[in-house]
């Protein structure tokens, strides 16, 4: 039973890796053709929409009474914030530093889930998230280039900080919700609000709506929002945030390998030291204890 979840969490972390490492490519390259903030609250509203259709029978389960901050909180960090900030700082900063500094995200979460969620916080974990962030970074080198914007520094940290006050607080909130409506509320709400913003500063007249712009579209509204939620927050009802968070490190690796594949960009030494240091991280921070069982599953909540 054990092996079969532990086999389970696996499936559900690469297929979640996989599609946030296509996030970075495809909504960088969509943003040639769209003003960012109708872009990113057109993805959240869309793909809001589409899950609560899906969620739809399980209405009951959304007591808006009850539950109504949790849901706006949620879609302040999760959406507003993360992914507005997000698409706004791409324009700003090549996609690889942006990346690099976004993924502070997975250090500071074991960080945080050790203050507020009391997790522990071990000498080699902690070894493991600085190597883990240092593999981003050199991952990350050979794309860097070009005069760094201060502005896109400071949207990039935003952008992780938010990021990680977001997947805290729904850790910590989760047992009192349904993780279904707490994603498709937290998109719909989110949506709307970026999308009213996008109205009152820029113009759907700069949108070009070609195949290009209409597949990021696609793709951010079902896999890139949706899916990757479900994923991502059933991971961590599945076990510790650090350990999840800490193989999100593997999605800068994804989205420079697809550019090697799919952009002509070369597999430089950086990406091959970035590889070892990666898989280092993933080794150390998920290393069971002498005594434990090599997997725990411990859920909260099984509803997805």
């Amino acid at each position: 039973m054990i092996e079969l979840l532990r086999r389970k969490m696996i499936i559900h972390m690469a297929c979640l890796v996989l599609i946030w490492g296509l996030c970075w490519p495809i909504y960088k390259y969509t943003l040639s053709y769209t003003p960012p903030l109708l872009y990113a609250g057109m993805r959240a509203l869309i793909g809001g929409v589409l899950l609560s259709i899906l969620c739809f029978p399980k209405r009951k389960s959304i007591r808006w009474s009850e539950n109504w901050r949790i849901y706006c909180v949620s879609a302040l960090f999760n959406t507003v914030l993360f992914f507005g900030l997000q698409t706004i700082g791409l324009m700003y900063l090549p996609g690889g530093l942006f990346s690099v500094i976004v993924y502070l995200q997975p250090v500071l979460i074991g960080i945080f889930a050790w203050v507020w969620l009391g997790e522990t916080m071990s000498a080699i974990k902690v070894i493991g998230l600085v190597i883990g962030f240092l593999g981003v970074g050199a991952v990350s080198t050979g794309s860097i280039s070009g005069q760094v914007s201060p502005l896109g520094v400071a949207l990039a940290i935003i952008t992780a900080i938010s990021w990680t006050l977001g997947v805290i607080y729904v850790k910590k909130v989760s047992p009192k919700v349904d993780s279904l409506w707490l994603v498709a509320l937290q998109s719909v709400l989110g949506g709307v609000v970026l999308t009213g913003m996008g109205l009152g500063t820029e113009s759907w007249s700069d949108v070009a709506w070609n195949s290009t712009y209409i597949f990021g579209l696609v793709f951010g509204s079902t896999l890139g929002i949706p899916v990757a939620y479900i994923l991502y927050f059933k991971l961590l009802n599945s076990g510790e945030t650090s350990k999840v968070a800490s193989s999100t490190f593997l999605v800068p690796l994804i989205a420079v390998l697809f550019g090697t594949l799919f952009l002509g960009e070369p597999f430089t030494l950086s990406l091959f030291i970035g590889l070892i240091l990666i898989a280092s991280s993933i080794y150390l921070v998920n290393r069971p204890k002498k005594g434990e069982p090599e997997y725990k599953y411990t859920t909260l909540q099984e509803k997805i």
